[in-house]
């Protein structure tokens, strides 16, 4: 991640690795750098710039000052390694007077793949140049001030040539690298009760838990056992298993089977609990469980999904942070899942290998 200008950072570049933890005080931009990683991966994916920054304002770094025209913005961007090798994406936005991309550009080894300039400040489009080689060096085109300039380049480039090939190549590893992006806070407060049965998609807040569960249980019995491996090290008590169970009006109840004829709702779990097997739930399922845009055209062997956990340890006892960790190391392991977590003290992830901490101070 490159925090060239947002919101508290300035000039930070942040490592992602498999299992990374973001780690300082409150005030540190921890849920800041988790906000431009999710704000790069739904531009990815295609959503216009208003859907991302509905208050852009609030990114803009606090001492910087308008120039004579009255315009202040960001700038974030990130470097996606994979088959057609390190490629680096920086954005420039503009968050006043209106809301604009004013510059991108993606690079790969040293070249220019895409660069993008606002030209006329009249017209809705950035004047857009990307590498073709050959005979023309250069396609130059507009593309709409609102989206990112690299996820519609699939769309635009023929790869007709060499050039075009690599152009499309770097611009398809950047987008893959995005898209499958699962912002989770599971919010205990929604967590308690009956849920209405719906699409069995997990949303963030994991309000939906319980109808999540109804379908993972029934589809997968091997995963399901795995969670209640993950939960029985993570609750108090005895878990033989977790069961969703229908109950009048079209809802659904979870419930912790003792294994001796007493079954707890979730409702009396506690708040750790409850964050902690929601989150194990997120570990050990995938985009087709998750509320998220998962890149159709890509297999699901090939997907890798990234959880990005706000606040990672909040109401979570040392028991549950670890367990919770080892389990994220095991799942990264197999190279499907990426976990990066917001925490506000990583001395307790001492003892789990595999981890990337990264230090952000106020």
């Amino acid at each position: 991640m490159h925090l060239s200008a947002f919101g508290a950072h300035r000039g930070v570049g942040l490592p992602v690795g498999p299992l990374t933890l973001l780690a300082g005080p409150s005030g540190s931009g921890k849920t800041t750098a988790l906000r431009a990683y999710e704000a790069l991966a739904r531009l990815g994916g295609g959503a216009e710039l208003g859907e991302v920054f509905p208050d852009p304002v609030a990114w803009v770094p606090e001492r910087a000052r308008p120039d004579a025209q009255g315009r202040r913005g960001f700038r974030i961007g990130c470097t996606a390694d994979g088959p057609a090798g390190p490629v680096r994406l920086d954005l420039a936005v503009q968050a006043e007077p209106h809301l604009r991309v004013v510059g991108e550009r993606l690079t790969s080894d040293g070249l220019v793949l895409l660069e993008t300039a606002l030209r006329d400040p009249a017209r809705r489009t950035v004047q857009a140049a990307w590498h073709t080689a050959g005979a023309t060096p250069v396609t130059r085109a507009p593309l709409p001030d609102d989206r990112l300039g690299t996820a519609l380049l699939p769309l635009r480039v023929a790869g007709k040539t060499p050039g075009q090939r690599r152009v499309l190549a770097a611009a398809e590893q950047m987008v893959v690298a995005l898209r499958s992006v699962f912002p989770c806070d599971p919010r205990p407060d929604v967590m308690r009760g009956p849920v209405p049965a719906g699409t069995g998609r997990l949303l963030g807040g994991c309000a939906n838990l319980a109808d999540v569960l109804w379908r993972t249980r029934a589809e997968c019995g091997r995963r399901h056992a795995q969670f209640v491996a993950a939960v029985r090290a993570g609750c108090a008590g005895p878990v033989a298993d977790v069961r969703a169970e229908p109950g009048s009006g079209g809802v659904v109840r979870a419930r912790l089977d003792r294994g001796d004829g007493i079954r707890t709702d979730l409702g009396r779990l506690g708040d750790g609990e409850l964050r902690y097997l929601a989150l194990a739930l997120v570990l050990l399922t995938g985009p087709g469980v998750l509320e998220i845009d998962a890149p159709g055209e890509v297999p699901a062997a090939l997907q890798t999904l990234t959880v990005l956990a706000d606040g990672l340890d909040r109401h979570l006892d040392v028991r549950q942070r670890t367990e919770l960790l080892r389990l994220a190391a095991r799942m990264s392991e197999r190279g499907h899942i990426r976990l990066v977590g917001a925490v506000s003290d990583p001395s307790w992830a001492a003892g789990v290998d595999g981890i990337t901490v990264v230090h952000l101070t106020p």
